[in-house]
């Protein structure tokens, strides 16, 4: 038995394909494309939310993508228990739809960012990374509002209840202002809702999947949802 995957598509989206390749090519997981008009996931097991600039990032990024039909699904999927993953643009859109704590502001040096980073697993416990070989993971990083915020009270309650995945680290596992590569606070990286069934996240893991490119360290994530949801 396989996993399903539902990649939902939004006008703008860039990253759609990738995320299909990712986990259906390299992984050989089933994956389906979900168009954002319509209302039906699929019998999708994963929502995965992917990255670029939804509706042309106007007004905030995400927040008009948030209101797109398919959203409606993928809000009362999340409620029910569903797994869903948004990654970059995705992660924006799970912010403004309310489905994780705190919003997405401009990069602290006001410019678009597009390089590897190392990333520290924060949280080992959810179904997103219980099953990483690695807990420092080096993955591409590529947008211009990254910066994640979250008020002391928020961040407070994120870190008592084990709601951070990810945080910015250099490859020895360091955390610094140095190696925050868009001002995210407390160096956040990826995030998870109180339930642990939705993670949003800014790096890219399925561009971080297939040997060709020399990158494999993404394949872990889709491993660990895969292999929880196959208990």
């Amino acid at each position: 038995m396989k996993p399903k995957f539902g990649v939902v598509v939004f006008p703008g989206s860039n990253c759609d394909h990738d995320g299909y390749y990712a986990v259906k090519k390299v992984l050989n997981y089933d994956a389906e494309f979900l168009w954002h008009k319509e209302n039906d996931l699929k019998n999708a097991d994963v929502v995965l939310l992917p990255g670029g600039f939804s509706y042309g990032d106007y007004l905030r990024t995400g927040s008009i993508a948030r209101f797109s039909p398919i959203m409606d699904s993928v809000i009362k999927f999340a409620q029910k228990g569903g797994v869903v993953i948004g990654i970059c643009n995705g992660f924006q859109i799970l912010l403004e739809a309310g489905l994780l704590p705190g919003v997405m502001i401009q990069n602290q040096s006001l410019k678009f960012v597009c390089k590897d980073i190392y990333l520290k697993r924060v949280n080992n416990n959810s179904l997103f990374t219980s099953h990483l070989e690695k807990e420092l993971l080096k993955i591409p990083i590529a947008h211009g509002d990254g910066n994640y915020f979250a008020d002391s009270d928020t961040l407070k309650k994120i870190e008592d209840n084990d709601q951070i995945a990810f945080k910015y680290c250099s490859s020895d596992g360091e955390e610094s202002d140095k190696f925050n590569p868009n001002g995210s606070v407390r160096n956040i990286a990826g995030v998870l809702n109180k339930e642990k069934n939705v993670l949003g996240m800014m790096p890219h893991p399925e561009r971080a999947c297939d040997p060709l490119l020399s990158k494999t360290d993404g394949q872990g994530i889709f491993i660990s949802i895969a292999e929880s949801i196959l208990k």
